[in-house]
């Protein structure tokens, strides 16, 4: 039994959403008692859903007239109504929204000539200081540790000033500015001195990719190579996490080694947690489970499990198990209806393309279901061979072409003037999309789908031709809906992978689920949760594991190919920036190898699916 070494109080929540409202009412807590609060503000994707919040408390009441908010950063050269502009997300998202004075909203301005922004940073920690300090400070947090733009290596008495951004910083804002190349380099940031200095700090994070740095933080030492560990100092910081961002705590990751009284609900491969501890103890002794013995239990902290029970009956049942969970073509379903949903056009391929191969064999009459177009991930010099492409064959078919040359002459002309993140004319939209569907169509197709099998949605939320998409809303729950009852099917396969850097797998998510909880108990299909283009479901989660040979992964990569605009470099990779095709292979070779290593047949690949009823 060790000691639990987290250094910062950590509050976990179940998902996102619930994540969102305690930390809005915690903010109208602090108005509540103080209506002229001075709150720190952050932009970004996880605090939208505190913003959302926010508003709605603002319509049930609460006043926030007397507020004074001061925000952590903003993006240096660039204008105040830029599309990536944080002056334009405050206002977006909650700003015209509530009933915050102008005269008491503070952002550092981007747009100020280079010889003018020392003296507004020193001017912006005046009005801090000069408004009574921040009584309420909320934080994100960067891949590197990072908060606000106070990159590693930033001294803790730093203030607001001008910073170069972290590549690794600018890698992961890529997507919002189409192409890492349209990062700014710079931005003005508050310092590590004046966030530290709030009396109150709470730094929110979501999603499997920050899991690694908010370990390093939380249990860490306090350094300055990770800015966010300095909270360890402040005497009144909390962090707000989901699952997802507090899966490498030592307290959710191995919770028997730091809770005495932890109780496991039993004692065989049947438990989840028995399963989780046995793996993980095979794993970090590296011995296959079968060669654990007793003493390798009680030095891992599983004495608990052996009481009473033979350690090898233990091993045996976690192995048959693991075993049971392999699930090949003839014991995967057969003749039945299925849907895929695809948040993205090749998300289907990328991490169900074996199982998907599988279901077409098996006679089940299967559609895939692709969500949102994926427009916005098309080079625009794509638009333009496809363009090129067509012409000649209009000219070689001596088919009429003056039209589509001046729909060419139109279409060069708009991008011609096109700046990094303006939306697509409708025209440049259509193509794009098309391109999409195309590809979408040749990659289902390659592994058995038939082409009118192929439903392309194309959901409202989607639909703003900018990286900023619109909340979901009824109407896109209403078309899922219509579909479910329409195809009525036994099963559905649905992207469960949270970790796409501009979270339109979590809306997708969220839509299908809403869709779900709307039919009758009885007529609620069995969901199986799929990830793979990001991260992969671990063997202690997943409930499915589907052999793939080496021929079958190799026609899983093939119909990845098939998506010729995201294929060699992909306008929104996230912090992975190898090919989906690479991600795929060493995934599902990885999951094969980790079940040999204990001691479990040998497989080539392994696709891994969670089975949920909701």
């Amino acid at each position: 039994m060790i000691a639990d070494p987290a250094k910062i109080p950590v509050v976990i929540h179940n998902d996102h959403t619930e994540l969102g409202v305690t930390v809005a009412r915690r903010i109208a807590e602090v108005v509540r008692k103080k209506p002229s609060a001075v709150l720190g503000l952050p932009t970004g994707s996880t605090p939208k859903g505190i913003y959302r919040e926010l508003i709605k408390l603002h319509g049930e009441g609460l006043d926030l007239s007397g507020v004074v908010t001061f925000n952590l950063d903003e993006y240096y050269p660039i204008a105040p109504d830029a599309l990536q502009s944080y002056h334009r997300f405050m206002h977006m998202n909650l700003f015209r929204h509530v009933n915050i004075k102008p005269e008491n909203i503070h952002i550092p301005r981007g747009d100020l000539p280079r010889d003018r922004v020392a003296a507004h940073c020193g001017e912006y920690e005046a009005r801090i200081a000069a408004a009574g300090g921040l009584d309420l400070q909320i934080l994100g947090i960067g891949r590197t540790g990072h908060i606000g733009f106070n990159e590693p290596g930033t001294p803790p008495d730093a203030r607001t000033r001008l910073v170069r951004i972290h590549p690794f910083t600018r890698r992961d804002a890529a997507a919002d500015f189409f192409g890492e190349e349209n990062v700014p380099a710079e931005a003005i940031t508050m310092g590590c001195a004046t966030i530290l200095a709030a009396r109150e700090i709470i730094l929110v994070a979501m999603g499997e990719n920050k899991s690694g740095i908010v370990q390093r933080s939380v249990e860490g030492s306090e350094t300055a190579d990770i800015p966010a560990s300095l909270l360890q100092r402040h005497p009144n910081a909390t962090l707000h996490l989901d699952a997802d961002s507090a899966a490498e705590l030592l307290r959710v990751k191995t919770p028997w080694r730091v809770h005495e009284n932890f109780v496991f609900a039993g004692h065989d491969g049947k438990d989840r947690e028995t399963l989780r501890a046995v793996i993980w103890l095979a794993q970090h002794l590296n011995k296959p489970i079968q060669k654990l013995s007793q003493d390798d239990y009680i030095e891992g902290g599983l004495a608990s499990l052996t009481l009473n029970h033979d350690t090898d009956a233990i091993n045996r049942s976690c192995c048959k198990e693991l075993m049971a969970r392999v699930r090949d073509t003839d014991s995967l379903p057969s003749r039945e209806r299925i849907v895929l949903f695809s948040p993205h056009p090749d998300d289907d391929v990328i991490s169900t393309g074996g199982i998907f191969r599988k279901f077409v064999e098996n006679g089940n009459d299967i559609h895939a279901a692709y969500q949102t177009s994926g427009n916005i991930a098309v080079f625009d010099h794509d638009v333009l061979r496809y363009i090129d492409f067509v012409e000649k064959y209009l000219s070689a078919q001596n088919l009429p072409v003056a039209e589509h040359t001046k729909l060419r002459e139109r279409i060069e002309a708009f991008l011609s003037r096109k700046k990094p993140g303006d939306v697509d004319s409708a025209e440049v939209s259509f193509i794009k999309r098309f391109i999409r569907e195309s590809e979408a169509t040749s990659g289902a197709t390659h592994v058995g789908l038939k082409r009118e099998k192929c439903i392309f949605m194309n959901l409202p939320f989607y639909q703003t031709g900018a990286i900023e998409k619109d909340p979901p809303g009824e109407r896109d729950i209403q078309q899922t809906l219509d579909l479910l009852k329409k195809f009525e099917p036994s099963r559905i396969l649905v992207a469960g992978d949270l970790s796409d850097p501009h979270g339109t797998h979590r809306v997708c998510l969220w839509i299908v689920k809403q869709a779900v909880q709307r039919l009758p108990a009885e007529r609620r299909p069995i969901v199986w949760l799929y990830r793979g283009a990001w991260q992969e479901w671990p063997l202690d989660q997943a409930d499915i594991l589907v052999p793939l040979t080496e021929y079958e992964l190799l026609l899983k990569k093939e119909a990845i190919f098939k998506h010729q605009s995201q294929k060699d470099r992909a306008m929104f990779p996230g912090p992975d920036q190898r090919e989906f095709w690479q991600r795929v292979d060493d995934r599902n070779t990885g999951t094969a190898r980790r079940y040999y290593q204990l001691g479990l047949p040998y497989y080539h690949a392994l696709e891994a699916f969670v089975e949920q009823r909701w």
